[in-house]
Formats: C-alpha cells, sequence, structure tokens
C-alpha cells in the first residue's frame, strides 16, 4: 500500500506573491481569466474550471500596525470528502496517495458534487461537461515529483510528504507560533477525518473564510448513508417523517395563520 501524502500550506511564512497560482496553471494547461479587483491585491475570490488555486488576501491594522493575512484557496482533499459520497456514478474516489480525483470518463457534469462539497470547490466545465477541481498533482507525484505549487514556492510556504511527518512538523510549527500568535491552528488536523491538503493558519478558521466545524450536509448523509441503503423501505420512512413533522408542525399552531417573519421559509444553505 501507497504511503498516504500530505501538503501543508504555512501561512505564517507566505508571502502572497500567487507563484503557486501561475504553476498549477502551467502544468494543468489551464488558460488565463479575465478577473477584478476583490479587495487589496486580491482579483479573484471564487473557483473556478480554469482556477484550482487562489491566493486570498485580508488586511488588517490593529495596534497601530498594518498586518497582512493570506491563504492559499484549493480543493483540501478530504478524508471524509462530501463530493465523493455525493457523486451517484462513483466518478470521485481517493487515490492511492490520499487525494480527491475526479475520473472524466465516468462523471457527467452534474455538478452535484460542488452543490454538496463542504468547502464549494468543483466547478464543473461548460465546454467539457465535467467537474473539475485540484488533483493534487497526481500525475507528478506518481513519478515522485511534488505538486506543482509546492516545487515553486520560494520561502517554503508550502511542504509536502509522507502524511505522518507532515502532521507531526504542523503541530509542533503551531506551538513555535503561538508565542507571537496566541491564536495559531492547525486547520486539517481532524476536520473531516483529516485533511490532506492542510495549513496552519494565524487566526480562528472563520477569519480565513473557513468553517470552525467543516462537515458533511446532514441530508447527504441522511440520504447516501439511511434512505438509499434501505430502499423502498427507506424512502417510505422518510415520507412517513415528514408527514408526522407536518402534521406535529399543524398542531403546534403553524397551519392557523400563525407565522412569524423568523419562521417564514426560505432558502437552505449547508
Amino acid at each position: 500500500m501507497a504511503e498516504k501524502m500530505m501538503a501543508l500550506y504555512d501561512s505564517s511564512k507566505c508571502t502572497g506573491c500567487g507563484a503557486c497560482s501561475v504553476a498549477c496553471k502551467q502544468w494543468n494547461s489551464l488558460p488565463g481569466e479575465k478577473t477584478s479587483l476583490v479587495n487589496s491585491y486580491q482579483t479573484q475570490n471564487v473557483h473556478s474550471s480554469a482556477t484550482w488555486t487562489f491566493m486570498s488576501y485580508q488586511e488588517t491594522y490593529e495596534n497601530k500596525r498594518n498586518n497582512w493575512f493570506f491563504r492559499k484557496n484549493q480543493c483540501m482533499h478530504c478524508t471524509d470528502a462530501a463530493c465523493e459520497k455525493a457523486c451517484n456514478y462513483k466518478a470521485i474516489s481517493h487515490n492511492e496517495q490520499g487525494f480527491v480525483v475526479i475520473d472524466h470518463t465516468k462523471c457527467i457534469g452534474c455538478g452535484y458534487c460542488t452543490t454538496n462539497c463542504t468547502f464549494h470547490i468543483p466547478r464543473v466545465d461548460a465546454k467539457l461537461e465535467k467537474s473539475t477541481k485540484c488533483t493534487g498533482c497526481s500525475d507528478r507525484v506518481e513519478q515522485g515529483l511534488s505538486p506543482a505549487c509546492v516545487k515553486v514556492c520560494q520561502p517554503q510556504a508550502l511542504i509536502f510528504g509522507g502524511k505522518q511527518a507532515i502532521v507531526k512538523q504542523a503541530r509542533e510549527r503551531v506551538q513555535q507560533l503561538r508565542a507571537s500568535y496566541p491564536r495559531a491552528n492547525f486547520y486539517g488536523d481532524a476536520e473531516l477525518g483529516g485533511l490532506n491538503y492542510a495549513c496552519v493558519l494565524l487566526r480562528e478558521p472563520q477569519f480565513y473564510n473557513l468553517p470552525a466545524n467543516p462537515s458533511v450536509p446532514l441530508s447527504l448523509t441522511i440520504w447516501k448513508d439511511w434512505v438509499l441503503p434501505l430502499g423502498g423501505l427507506g424512502i417510505a420512512g422518510a415520507l412517513a417523517m415528514v408527514g408526522i413533522g407536518t402534521f406535529m408542525n399543524y398542531r403546534g399552531g403553524a397551519g392557523k395563520g400563525h407565522h412569524t417573519d423568523e419562521g417564514k421559509g426560505g432558502d437552505v444553505h449547508d
């Protein structure tokens, strides 16, 4: 069995140069895109079929000091990957190195992986009609090379290696940083079973627009783990639960015109 691999991004070492984004595009033959200014020096804030990784910039002014906080945005390659669970065609899987990859011979471009991804990463290529995202540079790794973004990183904010060794380095790095940055943390140590692309952050995950406690959507878990395995019986049970819930809601007064603004329906966002 091949050793599980891991990439680690250390935000304390990052200069925000964006060379990783360029290397990703070059290695994967991804075209350039027209972008617009988001804030400060940031010109992109969402992934696309042509952009699998980009830098985000947070600028703060505290204690009479200007501070920059960077983060490399990309697929986290979750161990408990919602995109893999969501795919009805088994087009998404973990390879031997532990990275989440998409098999385009099976993918139909439905976008269900995007809808259910905890971090909203995959994007459907309109021309190919296939879902796309970071591959972990599987083709390079299989040849004993590091991912393109890691190879090009001059300040070594990105490192790559065996998972156990990288996890150990990340934990040690956080302990070193906490002397100056008390809120430093290792994001990806336990989240979603462990992330194979993890981060050393200087502040709470929410500051970097990351969920503090990422999880697979409950609706997906119920459908895949409970309803489908039981077949028709599971579907009947789910419908029965909906019926009971509706009846109890009615008995509680929801059917008597007692709606409030807070109680009205709306879009559900995972």
